[in-house]
């Protein structure tokens, strides 16, 4: 089965007396400089994905937007999952032999708690092991502390019937719905376009980005009456769909970004950032803005 991840962020630059937010000044400032990038679930490529571990990381190497998945647990908690089960980025087959297909709404919030989020065998040495999954509570403290921006997935949300209202309310609990999170701060993503035009009925001033592998112009369009950004697989993006997105505008009245995933070399980094794309995910997101020259 094809598991797909996507990832979105922004550029924007407001010319205003106002000063802007640090997070918003540092997105503007790169803005500059070509495509923002973002860690790919955290920065998978450099700590174990979606824990808060990846964020750290991605945070010690100047990243200040991190994309991460969420799903529900069967008690009604959100934590950072990617895949629909917890085999392979958990030790879940050893601490549940018993509870296969291992699938993260059968199990509790304190169930999942038991197990460790680094011990594939591309972490084992690395000090990460002992990385458990986090809740989506603990992520955005963790960002807050970071000043981090967050591009927010909603993954499989098939699965969990009413888990974009239960996100919004995490998110308002942790003052992430203020004016400064929302505006500078703040994206969530899909594939399923139900799923985000459910966040629109609740709350149209989220900033909303539409997961597609390769958008025809027809979706472009359709995409731009409730999206803000398209976030094609990087290897299907082209100057054409670029310049197609960037002609229409998104429900906040700004042209339709681009942001590509999941970019992981330097002639991927360049050849997009030549496209004119506004921002791409990125597992080592380090790498790729020293390949852009912008750290």
């Amino acid at each position: 089965m094809l598991i797909r991840t996507c990832t979105l962020t922004s550029v924007a630059l407001t010319l205003s007396l106002v000063p802007l937010a640090p997070s918003a000044y540092s997105e503007a400032a790169t803005a500059r400089s070509g495509p923002v990038v973002i860690g790919h679930r955290g920065a998978g490529g450099l700590a174990p994905e979606n824990t808060l571990e990846a964020v750290d990381r991605a945070d010690r190497a100047g990243v200040d937007w991190v994309e991460v998945d969420v799903q529900r647990t069967r008690d009604g908690v959100l934590v950072l999952m990617h895949d629909q089960d917890l085999a392979r980025t958990t030790d879940a087959e050893t601490v549940f032999p018993n509870r296969a297909p291992w699938k993260v709404g059968d199990f509790t919030a304190a169930e999942l708690g038991r197990l460790r989020a680094g011990t594939s065998a591309e972490w084992k040495g690395s000090g990460y092991e002992s990385a458990r999954i986090p809740t989506l509570g603990q992520l955005l403290d963790r960002l807050d502390r970071n000043d981090q921006g967050l591009v927010l997935e909603v993954k499989w949300p098939g699965n969990f019937p009413g888990v974009t209202r239960d996100i919004l309310n995490v998110l308002n609990r942790k003052g992430w719905l203020d004016t400064h999170h929302v505006n500078d701060r703040l994206y969530m993503i899909s594939f399923l376009a139900a799923a985000l035009k459910d966040v629109r009925s609740q709350r149209p001033d989220i900033k909303l980005g539409i997961c597609d592998e390769q958008p025809t112009a027809a979706k472009l369009e359709s995409y731009a009456k409730f999206a803000d950004v398209i976030n094609p697989e990087h290897r299907g993006t082209t100057a054409n769909l670029v310049n197609r997105a960037h002609a229409l505008k998104g429900p906040h009245g700004t042209p339709l970004k681009v942001w590509p995933y999941t970019v992981n070399t330097t002639s991927q980094a360049l050849r997009l950032s030549g496209l004119g794309v506004d921002g791409f995910t990125s597992d080592v997101p380090d790498r790729m803005r020293s390949a852009l020259g912008q750290g």
